[in-house]
């Protein structure tokens, strides 16, 4: 998806653009951004509830659990339809992946919520036929989705010299983060399974997800650097300074990300963690908010 750029107003061509997407849009990808609409509403739905039902918000069984599925599957597939559009894939093969991504998404989302209102645990839990069934599902299906996105992470190292080079550099260093953050979640559920066939049912529930901060920390930079990358494109600047930005901007992410991952490897509360740590997690948010000052500065003088 390229920059519309025929209209002088930067927020007129950040529509046009979306618009244009949205036009050259398949069935599948429209299906898809459906479905990423319906979970992010029911991701809503279940917080709402908890916020005015006064609900738990922890535990193996808390609507918590489908508020976050809804939400972090819904935004993730809406993000995937639309980055994989700058991707060089063949038609059945981006049908192919994106429709199963859809369909995986959706049934993870569906599966944790339906657990969670029967008011049993949606993973790690084989008590009865049916739960492990589920629980066998949803492992099957994280498996499916670290596939999927291996395949689109390849896909992005791939030449396609249509992408500027500040955008491909913001889709390579997303798909990596969103890789690494579902190869940590398989490695929770394969974790959490093995105690389980263990006899150990609640050390699993305990220990299963200790790796859920690096888990969600690395998962959004697939949406906020190629989006920086996109916004970009809108400035009137050169392509150097566009990837300079971006750089500076994955930088922060990825060393925000980095010390949070450290630290939950480690144990450390992040009340805890030691003054060098305390100042790496500064620095990066600080060159988050950089790049992105950067960005909408860029975006608005492109309007003068």
């Amino acid at each position: 998806m390229r920059p519309f750029r025929e209209s002088t107003s930067p927020l007129r061509s950040i529509a046009g653009s979306l618009q244009s997407f949205w036009q050259r849009a398949g069935r599948i990808e429209r299906a898809a951004c459906l479905v990423g609409a319906l979970l992010l509403v029911s991701g809503l739905i279940h917080l709402g509830i908890l916020v005015v039902g006064g609900g738990s918000w922890e535990g193996p069984v808390s609507l918590r659990k489908a508020m976050t599925f809804g939400l972090s599957f819904g935004l993730t597939l809406i993000t995937i339809v639309w980055t994989a559009s700058w991707l060089p894939l063949g038609d059945r093969s981006r049908a192919a992946l994106l429709g199963t991504f859809t369909v995986a998404c959706a049934l993870e989302t569906v599966l944790v919520s339906l657990q969670a209102w029967r008011g049993v645990p949606s993973h790690f839990n084989i008590e009865t036929t049916f739960d492990g069934f589920v629980a066998r599902t949803l492992a099957v299906g994280g498996v499916v989705l670290v596939a999927i996105v291996a395949a689109l992470t390849i896909a992005a190292f791939r030449a396609n010299p249509t992408v500027p080079i500040s955008l491909r550099v913001a889709l390579r260093i997303g798909f990596v983060a969103l890789f690494i953050s579902l190869v940590v979640g398989a490695l929770m559920i394969g974790k959490g399974m093995r105690l389980v066939f263990a006899g150990e049912p609640q050390a699993a529930y305990a220990t299963g997800g200790t790796l859920k901060p690096t888990h969600a920390a690395a998962m959004h930079a697939i949406l906020v650097i190629p989006l920086m990358a996109w916004l970009l494109s809108f400035a009137n600047w050169t392509e150097r300074r566009r990837l300079a930005v971006v750089l500076l901007g994955a930088a922060g992410y990825l060393l925000v990300a980095a010390v949070i991952a450290v630290e939950n490897y480690l144990g450390v509360a992040p009340a805890d963690a030691p003054p060098a740590a305390v100042v790496l997690f500064v620095l990066g948010v600080l060159a988050l908010l950089a790049a992105g000052s950067l960005t909408l500065t860029g975006v608005a003088r492109a309007a003068r």
